[in-house]
């Protein structure tokens, strides 16, 4: 584990935090902290109206609506409108150029972290929350943090148990090669297409970038270091660990005709009654996904979510990270950036969200949902924050590099038309990412130099 130095900034975050409070634009107001917060005690009487937009288009006129009757319980004069985006990656960039897009919102994950703190309010202090909560890194800055997780992913593939079983695969595969061979087994078995893509619907592709971190490097300093100061991060290295082995899976699926006939002919919502009938053998989804897939048919025990088949000096990991993040908008006027930051609290600790879905509790201490089970020997790998002083250095070569990971999708979306064309080897990209990002790491002064995973940075 790294031990670093706190910035100024940081302690004076921490001092803030510890009083309880933090300063609002009206100097005569401040806002609470998320965790000086009682719930069904403190502030039980506020009125205030707000917007929430969400990328969640399946439940917002149920489980949403079930959620704003029982808070409303105990706040009964905070009204809540859902709004659900269906484009939301996309969407939301476009509302949040504006002052007025509503009141709490899934921060982009292509958000700046220096940009953070013009859009949002910060809950509190990072040290402070990390007591109560987990997976608060994405959107911490300078000691503060203006994201909370709306639940935890860990990533993995959402299969169909049956189809697996029909195809005659008796173990979960564990590296790229035996995913491939299972994926053929289901081919040659059964009726169901292997591997589902989602190719047509455009934001599941960007999928395939969770998986490049823990997953496949078992280092939870890869994403923020090794990807920032290493070299060629993109390259095979010969024994299928490392996101080229990510990214190869897909292209080798696709080049081996073990996808739909037609990628450019998914169906989102329909392809989750089709694994649940039994049509498709797999799709690679965040553990987030598992839920919908049960409820969309009679099927539901056959659905089941196995670990990311690379393993790392003869261990699986897998990346734990959270979903979109409630952010509050910081341009709200005092009472409605309460009343969100009240309702935050509530989905968090109250709800069950995160458990109903599949997912990681965001509380600390929180049981794990059955879903998970598969993980049983897995170890959860959760990215280092970046070291003092980089904090924005992986989002900046990201951008100037065009890559765009965990930002946007056209390069996964590159190698599965790549793939089905056969006019470029998986090498060939790989090649030409690794000369972007080299162009974008010397773009901000990096001299990129070998990284070996599980290395870490040096201690402060």
């Amino acid at each position: 584990m790294r031990v670093r130095k706190m910035t100024a900034l940081m302690l004076a975050g921490a001092m803030t935090a510890s009083m309880g409070t933090f300063a609002f634009a009206d100097e005569a107001k401040e806002l609470p902290t998320i965790d000086s917060i009682k719930l069904g005690e403190d502030y039980t009487d506020l009125t205030a109206s707000i917007k929430v937009l969400t990328h969640r288009t399946d439940i917002v006129d149920t489980t949403f609506q079930d959620y704003i009757k029982k808070f409303n319980e105990s706040y009964p004069n905070i009204t809540i409108e859902y709004e659900a985006v269906t484009d939301y990656a996309e969407d939301i960039k476009l509302r949040l150029t504006t002052d007025d897009w509503g009141d709490i919102c899934g921060i982009p994950t292509n958000l700046q972290k220096n940009e953070l703190e013009d859009e949002f309010i910060s809950y509190g202090d990072k040290k402070t929350l990390d007591e109560n909560y987990v997976l608060l890194n994405n959107f911490a800055y300078n000691g503060n943090v203006y994201g909370i997780p709306s639940t935890g992913n860990a990533q993995g593939i959402v299969y169909n148990k049956k189809v697996f079983e029909e195809a005659g695969v008796t173990e979960l595969p564990k590296t790229p090669t035996e995913f491939i061979e299972a994926l053929q087994k289901i081919k040659d078995n059964t009726d169901a297409i292997p591997l589902y893509t989602n190719f047509a619907a455009g934001w599941t592709m960007g999928a395939w970038d969770a998986y490049i971190g823990g997953c496949a490097t078992g280092d939870p300093d890869f994403m923020n270091y090794g990807m920032v100061h290493g070299e060629n991060p993109f390259a095979d290295n010969g024994d299928e660990t490392g996101p080229f082995a990510v990214y190869n899976i897909l292209y080798q699926a696709v080049s081996q005709e073990l996808v739909e006939d037609d990628p450019t002919t998914t169906d989102w919502e329909g392809c989750k009654g089709m694994i649940n009938n039994g049509e498709i053998g797999c799709m690679v989804l965040g553990s987030w996904a598992v839920v919908q897939m049960q409820e969309a048919g009679d099927n539901a025990d056959d659905i089941g979510y196995m670990p990311f088949p690379i393993t790392v000096d003869g261990k699986q990991y897998a990346s734990a990270g959270p979903d979109y993040c409630y952010g509050i908008n910081v341009h709200s006027d005092y009472d409605n950036q309460l009343a969100s930051m009240i309702y935050v609290k509530w989905l968090t600790e109250e709800s069950n969200f995160s458990y109903d879905q599949g997912g990681i509790p965001i509380c600390v201490g929180n049981e794990y949902p059955d879903v998970l089970a598969a993980f049983d020997g897995v170890e959860l790998v959760v990215d280092n924050p970046a070291p003092e002083g980089e904090e924005d250095l992986f989002g900046e070569i990201n951008t100037e590099s065009e890559i765009s990971l965990n930002a946007d999708n056209t390069h996964v979306q590159d190698v599965l038309e790549h793939a089905l064309n056969g006019d470029k080897t998986m090498e060939e990209i790989a090649d030409e990412w690794n000369q972007a990002w080299t162009d974008a790491q010397e773009e901000y002064d990096i001299t990129p130099a070998p990284y070996v995973y599980g290395s870490g940075v040096a201690a402060e």
